[in-house]
């Protein structure tokens, strides 16, 4: 099922404490919102950071957080693409205001939907472009909506969370179906890891030692989504134990492949493939391992350790001393597209390095 030989888990990892880890999250988000004061549209890449700055408000209070992110809702409208021509709504790869039902156009919505719930007067302008979108999407016979994997944690926790607030059954319903067509067309039931979309399925496309290429960054979309999507999801749904084995099995299968010094590299089951250091995939593995450990999903004596090494090498080696995360891999799906240094970075693996440090944490709590 994994990627490899198990690691030597014996040594004693040294005591993380909260206080270090939310320094590190005032570090880094600092050094992000000073470098970049203008707000950008609300495509993917600028919604996932926002994302993971909600998680560093929900365990800071940093009432600076919020703002931040409330002032970039503002400047989108509180919209993803723009368009109001329903005829003209699509979901292929596009960035215009026409791709309203690209996954990659409504990861927005997952951060109005946790500011409107901050509102202790609720304003439904935060969340009434994120209903109207994805009742129309649910009004569709398509279920092919989410062809890519990162698609999954773009849109799935979107879902239960306009379930939450609606009480509208087919937000779960139309989740599962989509993440049933997800699943069957990308995961590889031996490995129990995701191709990126249907490109990358092997034996047709292989890495360039000859093996299947499960990209990191990828991989770590969908463990995180599943993560999302379980927290908010209600106990007696009738699919989520299918979330729970899959999130699970992905678990065993990821912690065969980390290095030892605690990073994943960008193809999972080949690591001259693309070698080196990444953050992106790694911050999201570190958090959604320690959503499951902190939920009771998974055994902490089984994966403390693997916990451990992610967080030395973020803190230790993505995190420079200016607060800037390095060796993100940059915007792409190909795990042997670019060249990563401890310079490389962008706003989706700062995001990730938030969630994973706001989960921490949780976990040191």
């Amino acid at each position: 099922m994994g990627c490899g030989p198990g690691q030597d888990n014996n040594k004693t990892p040294e005591r993380t404490d909260v206080k270090e880890v939310i320094d590190i999250i005032h570090k880094i988000n600092n050094y992000w919102q000073a470098n970049h004061p203008e707000h950008g549209n609300a495509f993917w890449h600028r919604a996932a950071y926002h994302t993971g700055n909600m998680a560093a408000y929900e365990v800071t209070g940093n009432e600076a957080y919020k703002a931040y992110s409330e002032a970039w809702a503002e400047h989108n409208e509180w919209k993803g693409a723009k368009s109001d021509n329903k005829e003209n709504w699509r979901y292929s790869y596009g960035e215009s205001d026409d791709f309203v039902l690209f996954g990659d156009w409504q990861i927005c919505f997952q951060v109005y939907v946790d500011l409107y719930n901050l509102d202790e007067t609720k304003d439904e302008r935060k969340i009434a472009r994120a209903k109207e979108v994805m009742e129309y999407q649910m009004s569709t016979p398509q279920n092919d909506y989410w062809w890519w994997a990162d698609g999954l944690y773009m849109v799935m926790p979107v879902m239960t969370k306009l379930y939450n607030i609606t009480g509208n059954e087919l937000y779960l319903s139309k989740l599962h179906e989509y993440f049933s067509f997800a699943k069957e067309l990308m995961y590889d039931e031996e490995n129990t890891l995701f191709y990126r979309d249907a490109k990358y399925i092997y034996p047709a496309h292989k890495t360039n030692n000859g093996k299947k290429d499960f990209w990191a960054r990828g991989n770590g979309w969908v463990f995180a989504g599943l993560a999302k999507v379980l927290q908010d999801l209600p106990e007696d749904n009738p699919h989520r134990d299918e979330y729970i084995s899959v999130y699970r099995d992905m678990a065993k299968a990821l912690a065969g492949c980390q290095q030892e010094e605690g990073f994943w590299t960008r193809s999972l089951l080949d690591a001259d493939h693309a070698a080196g250091y990444e953050t992106s995939g790694t911050a999201f593995f570190l958090y959604g391992y320690l959503w499951g450990i902190n939920n009771g999903f998974f055994d902490r004596n089984e994966y403390d350790p693997v916990v451990e090494k992610a967080w030395n090498y973020l803190a230790d080696i993505a995190l420079q001393d200016n607060g800037k995360v390095g060796y993100v891999q940059p915007i792409g799906e190909r795990a042997d597209q670019h060249t990563v240094n401890a310079e490389t970075t962008a706003d989706f693996g700062v995001g990730a390095f938030l969630l994973a440090a706001s989960e921490m944490v949780k976990h040191l709590k």
